[in-house]
Order: C-alpha cells, then sequence, then structure tokens
C-alpha cells in the first residue's frame, strides 16, 4: 500500500493498530539493552570550579592599567600556555593518566586536552565583561578529577599573575629604554639651542627690546658729545681769542710799559672753563654743577663783552730780555691744551658710541633671520621636551601598576568554588542511553513497518482500488473468513482470494 498512493492520518491510523507489535517490541528491548550497555563501559567524572575575576581595586582615573588586552584574548592564550605539553606533562605524570591505555605521551597530552573544557561566563551586567569562568576536568575517578582540576585552576591563577607581572615589567623596561634615548636627544638638543644663544648673545628676538633701548640711550650720548664738542669749541674760540690779545698786548708794550692784565673776571672766567672741561668730561648736561659753571661762564662773558670798551687797568711788564709770559697767557695757553685734550677724548667717545650704535644696529638687523632659526631650534626642542614628559608620565603609571601588581591590587583571578569531588559519573548516564535505546527502538519498529507496508500490494479499501486502477468501485462483498481465518494460512487464502475477485470483477466490467 505504502508504494502505492499516498496516505492520509487514518491509514496511518489503520497501519499502526495492524502493526503495532512491531513498533512495541524494539522500543521495550532497545532501552533494556542501552542501560545494560552502561554497566560494560568506564565511568567518566567530571570535576568542576568557579574563578571569579576582580577587578582593579584602585580607580582607573588614578592608575591607569598596562594591561589593556580584552580578556578573552588574554583567557584564549592562557588556554593555550596551559594546554601546552610543558603544563600537562608534569600533571600527567604525577597522577598517572591514562596509563590503563598504554599510549605514548603524545597520546595521553591530547587525550588531556580534551577532558579539560573551559567556559566563560559571560557578564548580565557588562556587555562585553566576563565576570568569571569555570574549569572542568573529567576522569576515571572522582578523586583523580578533583585533585587534576584544582591543579589546572592553580596554573590559570599563576598564570595570570605571572603574565601580568610579565606585561608590567616588560613595559616599564620599554619605556625605561625610550625615555633615556629620549633624555640623550633632549640634552643634544638642550646643547644645541645653549651654543646657539651663546653664538648669538645679544642678538636674539628677546633681546630687541634692550638692544633698542641702547640704541636710544647711545645716540643720546651721541648728541650730549656733539653738544659738548660744540660748546668746548666756543670756549676753545674765546680762550684763543683772549690768548690772541694778550699776546698782541704783550708783543706791543715797550720794555718796562704797562699792558692790560687780566680782571678778576678773566680769572674766574678761566677757572670756571677749566671746572666746565673738567665737568664735561665724566658728566652729562643735566649734572646739576656742570649747569651752575656754564651759567655762571654765560653770566661772565656778557661782564667781559661789556667791560670792552672801558680803558683797560694798566700793570707793570717785565721787558728785559728773555722775560717770561705773564701768568694770565701762560693760564690760557694752558686752558687751550685742555680744552683740545677734551676735545680729543671726546672725539674719542663720539667714535667709540658710533662704532657701539653700529654694533647695536646690525644685531636688530640681523635679529628676524636669527629668530627663525631659533624658533627651529625651539621647536625640535619643544617637540622632545613633550615627548620625554609624555615617556615619563606614562613611565610613572607603568610603575605605580607594577607596584598594584606586585600588591595584588590590580586584577586578579579569585578562586569562588573550589574543585568539587564529583558524586556520580557524567559518562555513561543510564537516563540517555535509555532514552537514546528508545528512540532507536522505535525508529527501527518505523522503517520496518514502512518497508512491509511497501512491499504489501493487498487492496483493502475502494481508495486502493481506485490507486491501483483508476476504475470505480462496482460493488463490495464482505469477506467472511468462517474455516480458518485468523490462522496464518487462512489469512494468505483470503487475500488471495479478494484479489483474484477484485481481477475478475475488472475483467467483467463493460469496456
Amino acid at each position: 500500500m505504502l508504494g502505492h498512493r499516498t496516505l492520509t492520518v487514518e491509514d496511518y491510523i489503520t497501519v499502526l493498530k495492524r502493526r503495532w507489535w512491531i513498533l512495541a517490541i524494539p522500543a521495550l528491548i532497545f532501552p533494556i539493552v542501552g542501560v545494560a550497555i552502561t554497566f560494560f563501559l568506564t565511568p567518566r567524572y567530571t570535576s568542576q570550579t568557579l574563578v571569579l575575576i576582580n577587578q582593579q581595586k584602585v580607580p582607573e582615573t588614578i592608575v591607569k592599567p598596562v594591561v589593556t588586552e580584552d580578556l578573552n584574548s588574554r583567557l584564549a592564550s592562557m588556554r593555550e600556555q596551559i594546554m601546552s605539553r610543558a603544563s600537562l606533562e608534569p600533571i600527567i605524570k604525577q597522577y598517572n593518566l591514562y596509563e590503563a591505555l598504554h599510549n605514548d605521551m603524545d597520546a595521553r597530552i591530547a587525550q588531556a586536552r580534551k577532558n579539560i573544557d573551559i567556559q566563560p561566563i559571560q557578564s548580565e551586567i557588562r556587555s562585553n565583561g566576563l565576570p568569571g569562568f569555570k574549569i572542568f576536568f573529567t576522569a576515571g575517578d572522582p578523586q583523580t578529577a578533583q585533585q587534576v582540576c584544582a591543579q589546572i585552576t592553580s596554573l590559570f591563577t599563576s598564570a595570570n599573575l605571572q603574565n601580568r607581572t610579565e606585561s608590567v615589567r616588560g613595559t616599564t623596561s620599554f619605556l625605561q629604554e625610550q625615555l633615556e634615548q629620549q633624555k640623550a636627544k633632549l640634552d643634544e638638543q638642550d646643547q644645541k639651542l645653549a651654543a646657539f644663544k651663546r653664538q648669538y648673545v645679544g642678538m636674539l628676538p628677546e633681546d630687541t627690546g634692550t638692544n633698542m633701548g641702547i640704541l636710544t640711550t647711545l645716540n643720546s650720548r651721541l648728541d650730549s658729545i656733539t653738544q659738548q664738542l660744540q660748546t668746548l669749541q666756543q670756549n676753545k674760540t674765546v680762550a684763543e681769542s683772549m690768548l690772541a690779545q694778550q699776546l698782541q698786548a704783550f708783543a706791543a708794550a715797550p720794555s718796562g710799559t704797562s699792558v692790560q692784565a687780566p680782571g678778576a673776571a678773566e680769572h674766574e672766567l678761566e677757572t670756571l672753563m677749566a671746572q666746565e672741561t673738567e665737568l664735561s668730561m665724566h658728566y652729562t648736561d643735566e649734572y646739576p654743577a656742570l649747569k651752575r659753571v656754564r651759567s655762571r661762564i654765560a653770566e661772565l662773558q656778557k661782564q667781559i663783552d661789556r667791560a670792552a670798551n672801558a680803558p683797560p687797568a694798566p700793570v707793570k711788564v717785565d721787558k728785559t730780555p728773555g722775560r717770561l709770559e705773564p701768568a694770565s697767557i701762560q693760564q690760557l695757553r694752558t686752558q687751550i691744551k685742555l680744552i683740545d685734550s677734551t676735545i680729543a677724548a671726546k672725539h674719542r667717545d663720539q667714535e667709540q658710541i658710533d662704532a657701539q650704535i653700529r654694533g647695536y644696529q646690525g644685531k636688530v638687523q640681523a635679529s628676524p633671520q636669527i629668530e627663525e632659526q631659533e624658533k627651529e631650534l625651539t621647536r625640535d626642542y619643544q617637540t622632545t621636551l613633550d615627548a620625554y614628559n609624555s615617556l615619563k608620565t606614562s613611565l610613572d603609571q607603568s610603575k605605580m601598576a607594577g607596584d598594584l601588581e606586585m600588591r595584588q591590587q590590580g586584577e586578579t583571578f579569585n578562586l569562588l568554588d573550589a574543585a568539587n569531588l564529583p558524586e556520580s559519573p557524567t559518562f555513561p548516564n543510564r537516563a540517555v542511553f535509555g532514552g537514546a535505546g528508545f528512540a532507536g527502538g522505535l525508529v527501527l519498529g518505523l522503517l520496518i513497518i514502512a518497508f512491509l507496508e511497501y512491499k504489501d500490494t493487498a487492496l483493502r479499501s475502494e481508495r486502493d482500488i481506485w490507486a491501483f486502477t483508476q476504475l470505480p468501485t462496482l460493488a463490495v462483498i464482505a469477506w467472511a473468513d468462517e474455516s480458518g481465518a485468523n490462522s496464518p494460512g487462512g489469512s494468505r487464502l483470503a487475500r488471495l482470494f479478494r484479489r483474484k475477485s477484485a481481477k475478475s470483477q475488472l475483467a467483467d466490467a463493460p469496456g
């Protein structure tokens, strides 16, 4: 029937009623067989532990952690580290794991890796946080499973502490080397900048204001010296005029006659002019004593001018051969020599000030070019200094982070649940084996029923006849099996008769 037409739910129910015993027998036998198999399998026990991840106790705003790698990545790295041969081989030898299998060490290590399982626990508060993880280990007896699980957990906690400490040390060492290199660069830049400032001392941009002030002062001094030179030239002219008059009178006077002698005003004038010359060599024009002397000189010159038309008072002059000049003439000559020396000194001062003014003007003119060079050196120096300060700050942070790790105040793995002693084996699970046997029995029974129904070509209903002949059923004759219809032979005879009867009906049908 199964291979000749599409079955309905009613057909399935009919088939199940007719062949239920084929489904029931394996569904009852297979669970028993599955449970029985568990008694011949080696039991396996799984011990587990829970590790809690504690975050850094000091706020990150105060001490930034050096290890910023994602915890999932670090956990995977530690897993590979612990799963290595160097970590597992001592444990296998210590507890004689898988010795009964008589395998080499490589096979035993591979088996140990299969029996270790690590399951991270996702945080329900933070979207990407891991509050902890579980470690599982499966062994042939519960004590071994517990001991190995505890030792693997210890490897994880120590590996985390070691990895973080080594990371901090490596970071600190790297920053220390970089800081020393940057310090050498900073010292080199500092030396270049200092040499540049020594080379262009007084010509730097910060000296421009000072240079301009000095230029102003020098120009004022130059003007003052120029005025003093003019005054000295006037004084010299007056003295030379007076000397010429005195010499003319001295030369024209006969021997033993009188000549005009310098009066008190002339003596005072000479004295004041000498004082004025002396003071002008040491002080500026604004010096009070110098101003008073010059004022008095001006007054005496006016008095002398007014007395120029008055008859001179005669004095006795010695006209003997080889006579000496009068004291007034000698004083005038001395005064003129003093004025000449003062004028020469003023000219020297003027030349010095001119040279200084030219020097400072050159400094001011060269200042823009030197400023560009200084900016370049200063920029490089500032860049190096900023890098040095940044590395210094990072190194201090790294040292504080290392101190936290040494005090175990950073991120740590804390054992929340120690490795438990399993009370029942995780394999084999008799309930699972029994359920699997029951499911397998059902599947096998359904397959057998489907196969038998597919091979069965008996026509049991009008739908079967229509599916087989595509002709309508003219009549249905009920079959009464009175002589052994319940026997296997009678059933086969009845089915044969039904098939022949259907074929004869088809043969007698018109058309």
